[in-house]
């Protein structure tokens, strides 16, 4: 396997293991092994073990010495720290955004949405590339770049949360909102409209824990 077609699988790899991840279909705890999905995929080991070092790096996969690799558990104070660090970044990158955002960045944010397309596993996994897209760019605009890629990382270790919202024939709307509250150059209402929609994800993310999942919580 040449260079190139090594890359094309190891990102294939890892875009498709992360959407089992994100939507649910893979549970944490469970040992991924490098020969099967090797197999699965009809390449060798090196584009998976890559694959999965990089789903490390999301904390999406956790690598145990001599163990293996697993998808990651997540403790209810972890995921709560993160949650109160997203809202106090992006509140902070918010607030600069909204004094500095230019036209043309205002452009780009109105493009970074396909539409809704349903409900399904494919539809979710792009809402929330588009959902960590949208917030990335709102941090950019700030002019910290520092801020934007601290945010772009909590959005990759919060996706599998995400989900759980099921905003995906809301969320355009919302970013919507936010996007001319930025073009108004209005601080107070651009916060406004960016803290609802944190306080909704966080609720709803913190509901279903609690609903669905809290007996097998590591709290």
């Amino acid at each position: 396997m040449d260079d190139l077609n090594a890359k094309t699988s190891k990102e294939q790899i890892y875009r498709e293991i992360r959407r089992s991840i994100i939507i649910g279909n893979i549970s944490p705890g469970i040992r991924l092994d490098i020969s099967r999905l090797a197999n699965q995929y009809h390449t060798s080991v090196t584009p998976v073990r890559d694959a999965l070092h990089l789903l490390s790096q999301d904390d999406l996969i956790t690598i145990k010495p001599r163990s293996g690799y697993f998808v990651a558990h997540m403790t209810f104070k972890k995921l709560r720290d993160l949650l109160d660090v997203r809202k106090i970044l992006e509140l902070a990158g918010i607030e600069l955004a909204a004094m500095r955002i230019t036209d043309d960045e205002l452009n780009v944010l109105r493009t970074v949405h396909a539409g809704y397309t349903g409900d399904d596993d494919v539809s979710y996994d792009r809402y929330t590339d588009e959902n960590r897209q949208f917030h990335f760019l709102v941090a950019s605009a700030s002019g910290n770049q520092e801020i934007a890629e601290m945010i772009a990382r909590l959005h990759d270790r919060l996706a599998r949360f995400m989900v759980y919202r099921h905003a995906g024939e809301s969320q355009e709307v919302t970013h919507a909102r936010i996007i001319e509250a930025l073009a108004l150059h209005d601080v107070n209402l651009s916060r406004q409209f960016l803290l609802e929609d944190i306080e909704a994800s966080r609720d709803a993310i913190l509901n279903f824990v609690f609903a669905d999942e809290a007996d097998s919580w590591k709290i």
